[in-house]
């Protein structure tokens, strides 16, 4: 019987050229973003510049973390206590946190079996709030072009959630342009890595100038490169509150030379998940997501179906996988566990029962695939829970 060996959560090492900027910064002692030198552009400027330029937005803020942007872009764009927000059923915590962070509350809509946004659902909610937080939840893309119509039409401003679609796009537009703001965390487990950090970006010069204040500024706006000009600061710089969030010099020294090399990063996922999508493919009883030829994607992570299979047969190949090293997460589970949860295990929110979601939770399996992984130990394990589902759905 084959074992897998390796780790599911092992990232890569933090790049040579990253490791030397970082270790400059600490040498020099200015961590902190707005302490530099007369000659001097800070780190953390020249990451908005550059992430700016990589997505083509005018505007972009280096935060703290991704949750921090999500939460930092609802204030920006006037969401206020009592509130609703609409956001995917299908999400992780931090989503649902940065709404309930601002005193609003979420409204869910219902998610397909393709993992994305239901759009059905969203028209017939679009009468119930004026923001819709918009999860890519683990790098699923809807039809952003429908989703903008139809949001655009009803006067509900998009803000997206890029935490898993850094580097990904829909009909050639990067994510996060599509939408008012786009938000992207780097987490260790997202696709640049410094600990932890976020992104917003944006062409609105009001959201930009209060995201900027809001991140705890001061009055030192003026240092940011990828800002609007400082009139739009002009009312803004004194009804905003500082709720300080900033990324430090320190992180965006570690970000600046791991987004130089983003895109053969993207190459380099993608060739992985192929590899375990191709050998998942006419597995009896499992079902692979299809992805819409408009989605570039980012494989960091592969998801499946075990569409009406029982409770006790997941948990047996749950089971059976990680006996021979294959670390499966499933979001049928009923409670949460680790980085795995779902919209009803967040009850400091009101929850409306969501039958159909409820039904493509039940059979969602989820998997990380880090560029640790070989192809080899790609193909190795999707043929372990190609045996393991087999066997389990055979017995059933």
């Amino acid at each position: 019987m084959e074992i897998f060996k390796g780790s599911f959560t092992q990232q890569e090492p933090i790049p040579e050229d990253a490791i030397e900027a970082a270790i400059a910064v600490m040498r020099h002692g200015r961590l902190h973003r707005y302490n530099t030198a007369s000659d001097e552009i800070a780190e953390t400027a020249l990451l908005e510049q550059e992430f700016a330029a990589l997505v083509g937005s005018k505007y972009c803020v280096a935060v703290a973390s991704g949750g921090y942007a999500m939460a930092t872009a609802l204030r920006a764009v006037g969401v206020n206590p009592g509130d609703r927000v609409l956001s995917n059923a299908f999400t992780l915590a931090p989503v649902p946190g940065a709404i309930a962070a601002v005193g609003a509350e979420p409204v869910f809509v219902d998610v397909t079996d393709g993992l994305v946004i239901d759009l059905d659902d969203l028209a017939g909610k679009l009468d119930q709030a004026d923001v819709l937080l918009l999860s890519h939840m683990r790098g699923h893309i809807c039809d952003m072009d429908a989703l903008m119509a139809l949001c655009d039409a009803a006067g509900v401003t998009v803000i997206e959630d890029c935490a898993h679609t850094m580097g990904a796009a829909w009909n050639g537009v990067p994510s996060g342009r599509h939408g008012t703001v786009g938000c992207y965390s780097c987490q260790t487990y997202k696709h640049v890595n410094s600990g932890e950090g976020g992104l917003l970006v944006t062409d609105d010069a009001d959201v930009a100038a209060r995201a900027i204040m809001l991140s705890g500024s001061y009055m030192l706006f003026e240092k940011h490169l990828a800002a609007p000009p400082a009139e739009a600061f002009a009312e803004i710089k004194y009804e905003t509150p500082n709720i300080s969030g900033r990324m430090d010099n320190l992180r965006a020294a570690l970000l600046r030379p791991q987004l130089r090399d983003l895109n053969t990063q993207v190459a380099r996922w993608n060739e992985r998940y192929f590899a375990v999508e191709a050998g998942l493919r006419n597995t009896l009883g499992l079902t692979v997501i299809e992805r819409a030829a408009q989605e570039s994607i980012v494989g960091s992570s592969i998801q499946f179906l075990l569409q009406c299979w029982q409770a006790e047969s997941v948990q047996e190949v749950l089971a059976r996988c990680l006996a021979r090293g294959v670390e499966l997460k499933w979001f049928g589970a009923a409670e949460p566990l680790g980085f795995t949860s779902r919209y009803d295990s967040w009850r400091y929110v009101p929850i409306a029962s969501l039958p159909k979601s409820d039904a493509v939770l039940a059979g969602l399996i989820d998997m990380r695939v880090p560029l640790t992984f070989s192809i080899e130990d790609c193909t190795l394990i999707a043929r372990i829970i190609r045996e393991e589902v087999s066997a389990v759905f055979q017995q059933a």
